[in-house]
């Protein structure tokens, strides 16, 4: 899979009229409130995933 999955929201507006920006990979603005912003993924966490009910294993 090569493509990333899109913003629905404007993390500082709310707003959904976003357009990726010509800055780069995962740069996005926003036209209702004129910012730009960019995603990253940073990686997994080390603690893993756990079942809220308690039982299986730690991933």
């Amino acid at each position: 899979m090569s493509e990333r999955a899109a913003p629905f929201h404007c993390p500082y507006c709310g707003d959904e009229d976003l357009r990726p920006n010509e800055t780069g990979h995962g740069a996005w603005e926003c036209a209702s409130c004129n910012r730009a912003f960019q995603l990253k993924f940073l990686g997994l966490l080390t603690r893993g995933v756990r079942r809220n009910d308690g039982e299986g294993d730690r991933i």
